[in-house]
């Protein structure tokens, strides 16, 4: 199962290496709100791993089986108008949260990516801070670094990984509610000592980014609860 390879991999080098696609959808005009982005990312990474098309015998499952076997590396890029409508008919899920759109796509061989993703943007996806609302019933919350900037495209990638990390701890009850919700993300940013507090919990999944882009490797990015 897919949710078991999650739990045991072993991070061991691929001589060839694979990826996720995440495919942010950002308009010129009338962009959406970073925090709904970010949840958008993290509901989609995951719904993509237990889409039933990744389950033995399932056509998704040998590419997922052979990405989570190593890293679980993601490249967030951004796309709008008939760029976002080309990568719709590539294997994946859409999610959308209050009006932010985002797809991942099935993982590949980087050296594979298709040529409609190879040509958009992985610069320029950042989108300024903003406040968020009341965490919506049912969500998981993902809570971000507050000691570490970083870009949207970045942390797409990252609460990516938290999304997926956190799903192997749930009990099959908790995880089919999850589901019914389309896997339902709240992102937020805790103040210093909150963060601080969270990370000395034991209650906790992190993400400790291998420091490929923008962070020194070894960082701890979001704490999934």
């Amino acid at each position: 199962m897919i949710l078991d390879l999650i739990a045991s991999r072993n991070y061991s080098e691929e001589a060839e290496v694979r990826a996720m696609p995440m495919v942010l959808r950002i308009e010129r005009v009338d962009p959406p709100s970073r925090t709904a982005l970010l949840e958008a990312a993290a509901a989609s990474a995951v719904a993509v791993c237990l889409d039933p098309r990744a389950d033995v015998g399932g056509e998704w499952h040998e590419a997922v089986r052979a990405w989570v076997a190593g890293r679980i590396r993601k490249v967030a890029r951004r796309a709008r108008g008939a760029q976002w409508e080309a990568v719709q008919g590539l294997p994946g899920v859409t999610t959308t949260v209050d009006g932010a759109s985002v797809r991942s796509l099935l993982p590949v061989l980087v050296t594979e990516t298709p040529r409609e993703v190879a040509k958009l943007q992985i610069s320029g996806s950042d989108l300024p801070v903003d406040e968020p609302g009341p965490v919506p019933e049912g969500a998981r919350l993902l809570y971000v670094n507050p000691r570490v900037e970083m870009s949207a495209g970045k942390l797409a990638a990252q609460v990516g990984h938290a999304s997926m990390l956190l799903a192997p701890t749930l009990p099959e009850t908790e995880l089919k509610a999850w589901a019914a919700l389309d896997y339902r993300c709240a992102v937020r940013t805790p103040s210093v000592e909150e963060w601080d507090s969270l990370v000395g919990g034991g209650d906790v999944v992190a993400v400790r980014d291998a420091g490929f882009t923008e962070v020194e490797p070894g960082t701890t990015t979001v704490l999934a609860v």
